[in-house]
C-alpha cells in the first residue's frame, strides 16, 4: 500500500483530480486561479522527468490495467497538454466560475491520463472523462443555444465512446489482449469488428470528413477561455490514439488529404472568427493524418510535432480572437475592423499565430508542417503531396491573412475597445514565444520527437517553395480583394453536412410520422365509418322497430333465438 500510494503522488493525473476536489473548499478569487495554474505546471514537471516504463498496475479481474506508460510518445503529448493547460488557466485568471475552473482541470487530466494509458479499459475511462468534463466548458455559456449545442456534442461523443468499448469487447472476445498498441499488424484486410469500431471512434474524435461537424458546433458556442481549452485536447487526443493504434494504415492518408481540403471553401465564407478557426483544426488535423497514414519514421515525428505545434499557434489564435470577443462582444467579421488602434499587442500576437499556422519560416509550422510534406514526396504519394500544398495555401487564406486583417485592419468598425487584460496578455506573450522558439530553433522540439534522427527544415528547397506558396497565395488574397471578389463579410449561416441530420433527417422523419398519422386517422376514421353502418344495418333489420319486428311475432322470436342458442352450444359441446 505504501508502495502504491508513493507511486500515485508522481503520475500527473493525481494532481488533476486532487485539485479539482480541493479548489470548490477554497475561496473565489486569485487563489483558485493559482492552484488551476499550478496544476499544470506539476504535471509538466512530473512528465519532463519521467523515466520511461510502466508504473501504476493494477488487476481488475482477468484484466491487468495500466494506468501509467511512459514512452517518448507519451511524454511529447503529456507535455504539450500540460503547457495548453497552463495557458489556457493562465489565460481565464479572471474566471470566478467554479463549474469552469472544476471542468478545465478534470479535462485536461483526463486528456494526459488518456495518453499515458496502457490498456484500452483505462483508455475509455479517461476517453469518456474529457467527455463528461469539457461539455460543461459550453453550457458555462449559460444560454440556450449552449445548452442545446452541448446536448448534442454530448451525445456524439459519449456516441464515440460507446463504440469504442464495442469495439474493446468485441476485439478481446476474438482472442486479442486489451494492450493499447498498434492495431495494424497484417494490413486492414485482416482487422476484425472490433477494430473497425476502434478506428471510427478515433475517427469520430479525430473529426474525420462527414463526422465532424461536431466541431464547428460545439467551439463557438463554448465560453471565451473554454474555447481555448476545448482546442487543445479532444482532437489532438484522437491523434495521439491513431499515431499509437493505426500507424501505417493507408486509408488514412486519403482521409487526412479530404481532411486538408474541404475546410477551407468553409472557413472563406464564414464570417464567425471561432468558426472560421474551428474549420482550420478540420484543415490542420488533416496533415497529422496523412503523417499517420503514411507509417515512416519521418512522418510520424511530422504528425507529432504538427501536433504539439497546432496546438500553441491555435490556441494563440483562439485566445487573441476570444480577447475581441471579451472586449467588443462580438467575434463576427462583419461587426469587427480597425482594432489595431486600441488593441496593438492582441494584434501582434494574432500575427504570429497566423505567421505560425501558414508555416511562415521562423515560426512553428514551419518545421513542423515540411516533415509531413517531405515523407509525402520521399514515399511517391505525389498526388497527395499536392493536396497539402494548396491546403497549404489555403491556410494562409483562410486563418493566416483572414482572421488578422479583418478583425484588426479593413473597414474601420468605429469600435475602440481597451486592450486584453494582462493576464490574458501573458498568456498570450507566453504562446507566441514558444511559437517563435519552436520555429528559431526547431532541435528543441526535434529532441521530443518519438524517433531519432536528423532534420534539416530550413534547407534552401524548403524554404523557396514555401515563399513562394506563401506569395502566390498572399497575391491571389489581394486580387482577389481589390477586384471585390472575395465574399463579403456579411452575417448569415452557412449550412455544412450537418444539414444532413440537422435539416434534412429531421424533415424527413417528420415526413413519415405525419405520413403513418394520417394513414392511421384515416383507417380509424373508416373504421368509425364501417361499424356506424353495421349498428346501422343491424338496427333496421334487428332493432325494437326494424323489419324483423314488425313481421314476426315477439314469441316466435324468442323461439328463433332460444333454437340458434341450442344449436350453437350443441356444436360447441360436440367439438369439445
Amino acid at each position: 500500500m505504501i508502495e502504491l500510494s508513493s507511486t500515485i503522488v508522481t503520475i500527473p493525473v493525481f494532481y488533476f483530480f486532487l485539485g479539482s476536489i480541493v479548489l470548490p473548499f477554497l475561496p473565489k478569487g486569485n487563489l483558485r486561479a493559482l492552484l488551476t495554474i499550478m496544476v499544470p505546471f506539476m504535471s509538466g514537471f512530473l512528465i519532463w522527468h519521467a523515466d520511461q516504463g510502466s508504473f501504476l498496475t493494477v488487476q481488475l479481474s482477468q484484466f491487468s490495467l495500466e494506468f501509467m506508460r511512459v514512452d517518448k510518445l507519451s511524454i511529447i503529448f503529456g507535455l504539450i497538454f500540460s503547457i495548453a493547460a497552463f495557458i489556457s488557466s493562465l489565460y481565464a485568471w479572471h474566471i470566478r466560475d467554479t463549474v469552469q475552473q472544476i471542468a478545465t482541470l478534470l479535462y485536461a487530466g483526463s486528456a494526459i491520463g488518456a495518453v499515458f494509458a496502457g490498456d484500452f479499459i483505462s483508455l475509455f475511462i479517461y476517453w469518456e472523462s474529457t467527455t463528461l468534463a469539457s461539455v460543461f466548458l459550453i453550457w458555462a455559456r449559460r444560454t440556450e443555444g449552449s445548452y442545446q449545442t452541448g446536448i448534442r456534442y454530448l451525445i456524439i461523443q459519449i456516441g464515440s465512446g460507446v463504440i469504442l468499448i464495442s469495439g474493446i469487447a468485441l476485439h478481446y472476445s476474438s482472442g486479442n489482449s486489451i494492450v493499447f498498441s498498434s492495431l495494424t499488424d497484417g494490413g486492414v484486410q485482416t482487422w476484425n469488428a472490433g477494430v473497425w469500431l476502434i478506428f471510427l471512434a478515433f475517427g469520430i474524435k479525430c473529426a474525420f470528413p462527414f463526422l465532424h461537424n461536431w466541431l464547428q458546433d460545439a467551439y463557438p458556442a463554448a465560453t471565451v477561455t473554454g474555447t481555448v481549452t476545448l482546442s487543445a485536447f479532444t482532437t489532438k487526443m484522437a491523434v495521439y490514439c491513431l499515431a499509437r493504434s493505426f500507424p501505417g494504415t493507408e486509408i488514412l492518408i486519403y482521409i487526412g488529404a479530404i481532411m486538408t481540403i474541404f475546410p477551407i471553401f468553409f472557413a472563406e465564407i464564414e464570417t464567425d472568427l471561432r468558426r472560421v478557426l474551428a474549420y482550420s483544426i478540420n484543415n490542420q488535423l488533416g496533415f497529422m493524418v496523412v503523417g499517420i497514414g503514411i507509417g515512416t519514421e519521418l512522418s510520424l515525428n511530422g504528425s507529432v510535432a504538427h501536433a504539439f505545434a497546432h496546438i500553441l499557434y491555435k490556441a494563440l489564435l483562439f485566445m487573441s480572437v476570444g480577447s475581441v470577443l471579451y472586449r467588443t462582444g462580438t467575434s463576427n467579421t462583419s461587426e469587427l475592423g480597425g482594432l489595431y488602434r486600441t488593441m496593438p499587442y492582441t494584434m501582434i500576437f494574432c500575427i504570429v499565430g497566423a505567421a505560425s499556422i501558414s508555416a511562415f519560416p521562423l515560426f512553428s509550422g514551419f518545421i513542423a508542417k515540411s516533415l509531413i510534406l517531405d515523407s509525402a514526396a520521399k514515399e511517391n504519394y505525389h498526388i497527395v503531396w499536392a493536396f497539402l500544398v494548396f491546403a497549404s495555401a489555403g491556410v494562409l487564406s483562410h486563418s493566416g491573412i483572414k482572421i488578422p486583417y479583418f478583425t484588426f485592419f479593413s473597414h474601420d468598425s468605429g469600435k475602440r475597445p481597451k486592450e486584453a487584460p494582462v493576464h490574458m496578455l501573458c498568456a498570450m506573450g507566453i504562446t507566441a514565444f514558444l511559437c517563435l522558439l519552436i520555429g528559431v530553433r526547431p532541435e528543441f522540439l526535434y529532441f521530443l520527437l518519438p524517433y531519432e534522427g536528423k532534420y534539416e527544415a530550413y534547407s534552401y528547397s524548403h524554404i523557396i517553395t514555401q515563399m513562394q506558396l506563401l506569395c502566390f497565395a498572399l497575391l491571389a488574397f489581394v486580387l482577389l480583394v481589390t477586384c471585390k471578389v472575395y465574399p463579403d463579410e456579411e452575417r448569415g449561416i452557412n449550412v455544412d453536412t450537418d444539414w444532413i441530420y440537422r435539416k434534412f433527417g429531421p424533415s424527413v422523419i417528420n415526413f413519415i410520422l405525419k405520413f403513418i398519422l394520417t394513414v392511421w386517422n384515416e383507417i380509424r376514421r373508416g373504421g368509425k365509418i364501417s361499424i356506424d353502418m353495421i349498428i346501422k344495418t343491424l338496427l333496421h333489420w334487428f332493432g325494437p322497430y326494424g323489419v324483423v319486428e314488425a313481421k314476426l311475432p315477439t314469441g316466435r322470436m324468442v323461439l328463433s333465438l332460444a333454437i340458434f342458442l341450442g344449436a350453437v352450444m350443441g356444436v360447441t359441446l360436440f367439438k369439445f
